[in-house]
């Protein structure tokens, strides 16, 4: 399964409580079902200044670790962002289309420009 976003894509939050919120991605998550192949419904992406949370990490053995409360992004399921056109600034939906030489290129659905 070819995914319409990438890292380093600028996205907006569309759904959830973080709604039109906007920036960069940092990954993107695949996780794997039981039989070991990606699982298209779970998909997920941390965009970076978006879905803040708390995590409170105590003293280990490794004296590099940060202590105390750490604050970082959660993943947000790829269905709840949209990729934002780098002309327009506007989010868009994306096409695949196959050019002469056969390889693939994103398309702005809604511009019908390339974003790659």
């Amino acid at each position: 399964m070819k995914l319409n976003i990438r890292k380093g894509d600028t996205v907006r939050v569309i759904a959830g409580n973080h709604k039109d919120e906007q920036g960069e991605v940092q990954t993107v998550i695949r996780k794997k079902n039981k039989q070991g192949e990606y699982d298209p419904n779970k998909v997920y992406v941390v965009v970076h200044g978006v879905n803040l949370i708390k995590k409170h990490q105590r003293r280990t053995g490794n004296v590099r670790t940060q202590v105390g409360i750490i604050e970082r992004e959660g993943p947000i399921h790829i269905s709840n962002v949209m990729l934002v056109s780098p002309r327009s600034k506007k989010p868009t939906r994306v096409q695949r289309r196959t050019m002469a030489d056969g390889s693939h290129v994103r398309y702005s659905a809604k511009l019908d420009e390339s974003i790659d």
